[in-house]
Formats: C-alpha cells, sequence, structure tokens
C-alpha cells in the first residue's frame, strides 16, 4: 500500500513540476494576445496596413500583429524577391455573426489562395470594430511545413493582403510588399536619453540636385567643438520631405586632423581628388533605415586630440528621372554626451577595393566575387599592441545588382563562423544592424567577404565605382575598442584571370579590363571568369585613419555553409472546412483566441533536460521502494 502511494506521490509531484515549468515558460517566453511589441512599420504608402511584431531569438518564435483599414479578411506572410507564387500567407478575419475564422496559407500563383496541410499559426487574438480587423498571431522562426518560409535574420519580403469582404481573394491594389529586418536585436527609447543630450545636425547646404542619374555630393564639417571628451551616442537621418525618394544613402567619414580640406561641395568621386578626401566610416544611413543608437557602452569619442575634428559628409542622390531645379539640405542629426561609455567605437570597412579591377560579366544569373581581409599587420600599422575588437553591429553594401552578401571569419586556416549574411540583400533597405552576440576578431584572423550578383538585364560589363550602374561589395563593421585601422580591402589578380579566359593579358591592369570587353560571355565564360576571381592571388589593401596604405597578398578560402536549423513541428494539423466559416479555414471560439498555452516542442533544450533529471530522479526513488 505504501508503494501504491508512493508512486502516486510522485506522479502527482511530477505533474505539478510540469505544470510550475510549463507556466513559467509560457509566461516568460510567449507572447500574448495583450503583451506589447517592440516593432512597427507601415506596409502601404496610404497607412491603411499597420504592422507590429516581436520576436523571442531563443525559442525562435516571432508574434505579428496587422491592423488593417477593413471590416474584410486581412493576411500577412512572407513571399520572394521574384514571385507571389509559393508565398505563404495567414489569413483570418471575424463573419458578420462575430465567429472568427484563421487559416495558415500560400499562393498556388498568383492569385490563388491553398491551405497548408501542416497548420503552424497559432492565433493569438482577432478583433473587428467599424473600421479595422486586427489580427495577432505566432510562428516558428522555422517551421517543418515546406509551404512557410524561414524567418531569418536576412531581409524579408513581408507580404500583406486584404479584402473588402470575408471572401479570402487576392486583389492587386489591396497586396503589398516590404522589405523588413524582422530580427532586429535592439531597439532603444529615447528615454534612454543621457539629461545633457546635445543635438549636432551635419547637413548639406542648399544644395541643387544635377540632373542627372547618380550624383555623390560632399560636403567637410566641422564636429561639435567641446571641451572635453564626449560621445555619440545615436544618429538619425535629417530628410527634406519632397526629396526622399531621391536621397539614397548618407554617410559620415571622419577626417585625419593633418587633412587639408576644401570648403565647398563638390562631387566626391570627380576630378578633384581633394572631395574623396576621409575614408573612415562612422555613420551611415540608406534607403529604407530609421535612426540608430549604440549599444549602452559605446560611443563615437569626440574632444580629445586623437579624435576626428571634421568629417566629409556624402549625399549619393539618385535623380533617374532627371528634374531640374530641385535644391535640398538633406543629412545626420548627431546626439551627444559628456556622460562617457566604457569603449570608443570604430567602423572597419571590408570588401573588395571600389575600382574597375572589380568585375561582374553581363548576362549572369549569379556571379560571386570576393574580397579577402588578412589582419596580420594590423598591429605594425596599428603603432601599438592590438588587442581583440568585439564586432556589435554591421552595415552591408552593393549597388543595384547585388543578390546576397556574407561576412566569413577564418582563423589559423579554419573558418571560425559566419558572422553576418543576406541571402536577399535589397538594394532599397540598408541600415545597422545589430548581431546577436559580439563577434570576437584576434589578430591574425582573416575575414571573407562574399557577394553575389545577378546582371541578367545588362549586356554590357559592370565595374567597380562609386556610380549606382556600377557595383560595390562592401561590409561596414562596427566594433570596439577602437584601433587605428579604417579599412582592408582585397582585389583578384587581373591578369591571371585574363589569362585563364583565353585572352592575352597587358602589365597594364586597365588594358586588361578592355580586353575582357571582347570576351563573349556565355554561361561557361561567366563561370570560368568566377573560378578564376576566386582562384587568382588577392591583393589586400589596408589603409589607417591618416591614410597610410600597406599591401599584403592572400588567397580566397572556401566558404563552408550554416546547414538550416531544426524544424518545429505542427500541434495542429490539417484544417477542415466548416459550417459558415470560408472554405479552408477553421472556425476558432473566441474563448480560445487568445490562448498562449506552451507545449513541450517549444521549450528550450535546458527546461527539457531539467524534465527529464526530475523524471529520472522519481523513478530512482520509485524503485528504491518509497
Amino acid at each position: 500500500m505504501f508503494r501504491a502511494l508512493g508512486t502516486m506521490a510522485c506522479v502527482l509531484l511530477f505533474r505539478l513540476f510540469l505544470l510550475l515549468v510549463l507556466g513559467a515558460f509560457s509566461q516568460g517566453k510567449r507572447l500574448g494576445p495583450t503583451s506589447p511589441l517592440r516593432y512597427s512599420r507601415f506596409l502601404d504608402p496610404s497607412h491603411v496596413v499597420f504592422l507590429r511584431w516581436d520576436f523571442d531569438y531563443e525559442a525562435e518564435f516571432i508574434t505579428f500583429e496587422l491592423q488593417v483599414q477593413t471590416t474584410g479578411w486581412v493576411g500577412l506572410g512572407i513571399t520572394d524577391r521574384y514571385t507571389f507564387v509559393g508565398s505563404d500567407l495567414v489569413v483570418g478575419g471575424v463573419l458578420p455573426d462575430g465567429n472568427v475564422y484563421f487559416s495558415d496559407q500560400h499562393l498556388l500563383d498568383e492569385d490563388t489562395l491553398e491551405q497548408d496541410g501542416s497548420q503552424d499559426a497559432e492565433l493569438l487574438k482577432l478583433t473587428e470594430d467599424s473600421v479595422s480587423t486586427t489580427m495577432r498571431f505566432s510562428r516558428p522562426f522555422r517551421s517543418c511545413d515546406p509551404h512557410d518560409l524561414d524567418i531569418t535574420s536576412d531581409t524579408m519580403r513581408v507580404l500583406a493582403a486584404y479584402g473588402l469582404d470575408d471572401v479570402p481573394k487576392m486583389n492587386r491594389e489591396r497586396t503589398f510588399v516590404k522589405s523588413i529586418f524582422l530580427l532586429q536585436m535592439l531597439q532603444y527609447d529615447d528615454q534612454d536619453a543621457p539629461e545633457d543630450t546635445i543635438i549636432h545636425d551635419l547637413t548639406i547646404s542648399n544644395f541643387l540636385i544635377p540632373e542627372d542619374d547618380t550624383t555623390y555630393a560632399c560636403s567637410f564639417l566641422p564636429l561639435p567643438i567641446v571641451s572635453k571628451k564626449h560621445h555619440i551616442y545615436k544618429y538619425e537621418p535629417l530628410l527634406v520631405e519632397r526629396n526622399e525618394t531621391m536621397v539614397h544613402h548618407i554617410l559620415v567619414y571622419a577626417c585625419g586632423n593633418a587633412s587639408v580640406l576644401p570648403t565647398s561641395i563638390g562631387e566626391c568621386y570627380g576630378s578633384d581628388p581633394a572631395f574623396s578626401l576621409c575614408s573612415h566610416v562612422i555613420a551611415g544611413w540608406a534607403v529604407g533605415g530609421l535612426s540608430y543608437q549604440f549599444p549602452d557602452d559605446v560611443g563615437i569619442s569626440i574632444g580629445t586630440p586623437l579624435d576626428p575634428q571634421w568629417v566629409r559628409l556624402e549625399v549619393h542622390y539618385s535623380n533617374f528621372q532627371n528634374l531640374p531645379g530641385i535644391r535640398d539640405t538633406s543629412g545626420i542629426r548627431l546626439y551627444y554626451t559628456s556622460h562617457l561609455r566604457k569603449y570608443d567605437m570604430g567602423v572597419l570597412e571590408l570588401g573588395i577595393s571600389v575600382f574597375p579591377i572589380h568585375f561582374i560579366p553581363p548576362g549572369a544569373e549569379a556571379f560571386l566575387s570576393y574580397g579577402l581581409c588578412k589582419t596580420e599587420k594590423f598591429e605594425e600599422m596599428n603603432g601599438a599592441p592590438v588587442s581583440d575588437i568585439y564586432v556589435y553591429s554591421y552595415l552591408i553594401h552593393t549597388h543595384l545588382a547585388g543578390r546576397s552578401l556574407q561576412a566569413v571569419q577564418y582563423r589559423n586556416g579554419t573558418q571560425l563562423q559566419i558572422i553576418c549574411k543576406d541571402y536577399s540583400y535589397d538594394f532599397n533597405l540598408q541600415e545597422t544592424r545589430d548581431l546577436p552576440q559580439p563577434a570576437v576578431i584576434k589578430p591574425g584572423d582573416e575575414l571573407l567577404i562574399e557577394c553575389n550578383y545577378q546582371t541578367l538585364d545588362r549586356d554590357s560589363m559592370t565595374f567597380g565605382g562609386p556610380s549606382t550602374i556600377n557595383e560595390m561589395c562592401l561590409v561596414f563593421f562596427f566594433y570596439y575598442p577602437r584601433i587605428n585601422i579604417s579599412s582592408c580591402l582585397g582585389y583578384p589578380d587581373i591578369i591571371y584571370v585574363t589569362n585563364e579566359l583565353g585572352e592575352e593579358a597587358s602589365e597594364n591592369p586597365m588594358e586588361n579590363l578592355m580586353v575582357l570587353n571582347n570576351v563573349e560571355w556565355t554561361p561557361e565564360n561567366i563561370k570560368k571568369a568566377e573560378k578564376a576571381c576566386k582562384e587568382s592571388q588577392q591583393t589586400v589593401l589596408i589603409k589607417t585613419i591618416d591614410e597610410e596604405v600597406e599591401n599584403t597578398t592572400g588567397w580566397i578560402p572556401d566558404i563552408i555553409p550554416t546547414p538550416r536549423g531544426p524544424c518545429l513541428e505542427s500541434s495542429g494539423g490539417k484544417v477542415e472546412p466548416q459550417d459558415k466559416t470560408p472554405a479552408g479555414f477553421r472556425a476558432v471560439p473566441m474563448a480560445l483566441s487568445g490562448s498562449n498555452t506552451a507545449t513541450l516542442r517549444h521549450l528550450p533544450l535546458a527546461v527539457i533536460l531539467i524534465l527529464q533529471g526530475t523524471l529520472s530522479w522519481l523513478l530512482a526513488m520509485l524503485q528504491t521502494g518509497i
């Protein structure tokens, strides 16, 4: 009898323990129907479709709340760059009788929806008033349903659609796609701003935008004059409202204090080389970006003899309609304080040197280019011992042909990690992104930048250069503590590449580029050129903040892809149509629409191990005869 009582007690104890763990996990990890969501965007130009979202990076779940000014159906999902076919879309709404319908679906073609066999979206809230419908749901980053696209740190193309009634049917006029970094890692509130915050604006002064497709306008401006050390901790774009579509990016470069700088506004990369002085980026904004605030322990130092006193403000204009008479005063607003952070911030520019030896053939479905950085000379050029540096955020940059980028770290000849990547890069969305945790770079490490381009729409060569119709392959690492290195860029041996393509090479690199124009760019020759660029010896240019340059050489290592993480199985199963519910949907009782119960499949490994250990202990107690 005592053994039976002991068994019953152990079972009850285990059930109580399980409920406590699950309940704590549910409260601490999963967002409910009323939990605040940190991020938000309008998804349409008329501000009818509004998205809020948040995520748990450890549990790998994301929560969306879509609010649309309609009393019909609403839908939210992910699509790809080229077509709506195969897009996943979670669809729901409220019927006139108050019943709620909700379904995880996908697009068979541009117009036809079909429900997924596996229902991987969990409804948290679905409400409707006289003006709008609001749908909140959560889903895993990676489900096991082949119709669900993964949520990653890449640029995500968020698809939103809605109707005027409760019959889900795609309509081009009510369908919107917006590129968003869904897995933003940090967001700071203005209430965290120091009390002594001071604002300093860097703007281009009443600049007349030329009637050209692309213009890089540069102006040299002083940083704030302060009597002691301060830290810049935040910056944001200043855009003239009517010119927002013409300003592509804004960069701020620190100048060496010995530099003799122009006093007027000029073309950054034109005939006067003085306007391209100062190459050390300290702040950057590009189309689609917002304000950026540094982590709590990092700031840009100003006010000491080692700090820059002047900067070059570069504004890239894209006036594709060649509009005349447009004046602009765009720029960057800096926020700084005397409350110092622990570390001074530095920026390291990596990738391929921006000049024509970087080339991309026409008609390429995909063409990979590489830029190598070897850090072995950093200490010699720094003029002082170099400790480990910690990369906490990054900004990636190509022009219109760019499709993906990644930055890979190697140590002692072995790949260590892919520090950052974006396999679905969007030229129109470039802003600073934070890493989940800092990447540690040690002296002697190698860093490789890979850029993938597509030039199916081009019939002539694309060369590296500053214009939007040229190309770039750059990654900016924001790191601490600051050292004296501003850039580390590589480029291939163009003589070797020319010979590999069966052409007669010249000792003059620029002549070889002219020879490459004569190549018949068949798919076979495109692949041959890509292979030659990767196998050739790279020249690595390392530049200090004071514009000193050293060269070294190296070879491109292979990149080992990161495997896709494990998927999360659905707990829903196939959904059958029900009465009074649109075909392919399930009717959801309102009492359950806010359900937020965690299941074992959502638990972190540590919690599962605790449960297993507790179960083993209980079984041991039973075997010893409680």
